[in-house]
């Protein structure tokens, strides 16, 4: 039964939000909304979890005095205070249905002052690393990396004011060829082709695994192998 129950449970909660899109009426719709909700309060254990295991990883982390340890005290006293300031309400609208992004509340500050910046920080790290993986991959060894190669120049060239100014020059009848329009073009039709094959591929793999979970086909989620 500890593992027939979650089988059934999944399969009755899958079915029904499968109909609910395809039937959107009563039973089916006010199922798929319940269980909306449902997910939102699970949702809450997860976060329970996931904070509970921050703890656990980081704090091991310093008692063993392992590699990087200080980085986890930055870790876990940031993630104390933003738990207690956003918890109580400091220094915003009291009580539990006070606003924690209300103009005044130190979570929104320390929001603003503190995580943003450091977002903006980490972001702007990768466009490093993005140019360092785009050196190696668009080397023109082939055909389709020369090809992938040009694209890219076009596409960079053609959002800078440097694009404008070297085709402007173009008369009307070629105009298309201007490095903007052909930029746009390549955003347009080739890349939005490709996005959507890679969405539909997405799309079939969520379907199926969806389909492997709703049949009991996958079992991976009850916490062991061969169940």
């Amino acid at each position: 039964m500890r593992v027939q129950i979650p089988l059934i449970i999944t399969f009755i909660v899958g079915f029904a939000l499968i109909m609910a899109i395809f039937v959107p009426h009563d039973p089916f719709h006010a199922m798929d909304q319940n269980f909306s909700i449902y997910f939102d309060l699970i949702a809450v254990f997860a976060f329970i979890l996931g904070g509970g295991n921050l703890l656990k990883i980081h704090g091991n982390k310093i008692w063993r005095r392992a590699r990087d340890w200080k980085y986890s005290i930055v870790t876990v006293a940031g993630f104390m205070i933003m738990f207690i300031v956003g918890s109580f309400k400091i220094g915003g609208p009291p009580g539990l249905t006070g606003d924690v992004t209300a103009d005044g509340s130190w979570f929104k500050f320390m929001y603003d002052a503190i995580f943003v910046p450091l977002q903006s920080t980490m972001f702007s790290l990768l466009a490093f690393f993005v140019a360092s993986a785009s050196y190696r991959a668009f080397r023109a060894k082939t055909k389709e990396a020369t090809i992938l190669l040009i694209a890219a120049f076009i596409i960079l060239i053609g959002r800078t004011p440097l694009g404008h100014y070297l085709t402007a020059w173009l008369p009307q009848p070629l105009q298309f060829l201007h490095i903007p329009n052909l930029s746009n073009w390549i955003l347009s039709f080739p890349n939005m082709a490709g996005q959507r094959a890679i969405m539909i591929g997405i799309a079939l793999g969520i379907i199926s695994t969806s389909l492997k979970l709703i049949l009991g086909i996958e079992r991976s989620y009850l916490g062991g192998e061969g169940k």
